[in-house]
């Protein structure tokens, strides 16, 4: 049975396409599809918990296209996609323990630093750098940490995880993007499956916005493969701000 109109449907497979796009590029997507859910008619929990349905999709087409695309091998991801999707549900239960108001004032800080990270560091390319910490290590605590926080509040999650790889895995731009789409999946997952316990998820909705994440995810991940880091960084850039100004906007 459908939650909205099929005009409203529409508009909202529209948005989940734009954001399939976006998340294939640079992350950010729900910048889009979790304001146009509110305006459908959706209550907050049920926007978050829906906009999970529809970005397991566009998450698992991009971590596919960059997998063809010889940029990641997902098979070697498998633990880290656990472990993601563990603490992301972690995060999820937390929510009523750790000071959730402050982390949201933090938040849009730590958004612009990562923006200026990615705009100013020279050398940043699709080439890889020295790694500053082992793989182990990192799958150990910047993967759960990551997870953690999209499970907790989730915006912005895609640019920890791009910034904990070009920082410390030592990946180039374009390898690092790949990376980060099995642990954005199985961290959405991980969400998602909490969120059912705990809302109700508009399921026929977000099941038809994942059909057009589907394909807004394979041309976006097309055009990064094409153009790497002359297309990642600034995409990453302008949606880092623009969710940084959005979160200080939702608290004044």
């Amino acid at each position: 049975m459908l939650e909205v109109g099929i005009e409203t449907l529409l508009l909202l497979m529209v948005a989940g396409f734009a954001a399939g796009f976006i998340d294939a590029v640079a992350g950010g997507g729900g910048l889009i599809t979790v304001p146009v859910l509110l305006i459908a008619g959706a209550g907050p929990v049920t926007a978050l918990a829906t906009n999970k349905i529809q970005g397991l999709f566009g998450a698992a087409t991009a971590a596919l296209s960059y997998a063809r695309g010889g940029h990641v091998d997902l098979r070697a991801q498998w633990r880290s996609a656990v472990i993601a999707f563990f603490a992301s549900i972690a995060g999820a239960l937390l929510v009523t323990v750790l000071p959730v108001e402050l982390i949201r004032y933090a938040l849009p800080v730590l958004l612009i630093a990562i923006a200026v990270f990615f705009a100013t560091k020279k050398g940043l390319g699709d080439a890889d750098r020295a790694r500053r910490m082992p793989p182990v290590l990192f799958a150990a605590t910047m993967v759960p940490l990551c997870a953690a926080y999209d499970g907790l509040l989730g915006p912005g999650a895609g640019s920890f995880y791009m910034l904990a790889f070009v920082s410390l895995a030592g990946y180039g731009v374009l390898k690092a993007t790949a990376h980060t789409k099995m642990l954005n999946f199985a961290s959405n997952a991980g969400a998602l499956a909490a969120f059912a316990v705990v809302a109700t998820p508009w399921w026929v909705t977000g099941l038809a916005m994942g059909l057009a994440q589907i394909a807004g995810a394979r041309v976006g991940a097309g055009l990064a493969q094409k153009q790497g880091a002359k297309i990642i960084k600034p995409l990453l850039v302008l949606t880092t701000v623009v969710l940084a100004v959005k979160l200080i906007w939702d608290l004044v």
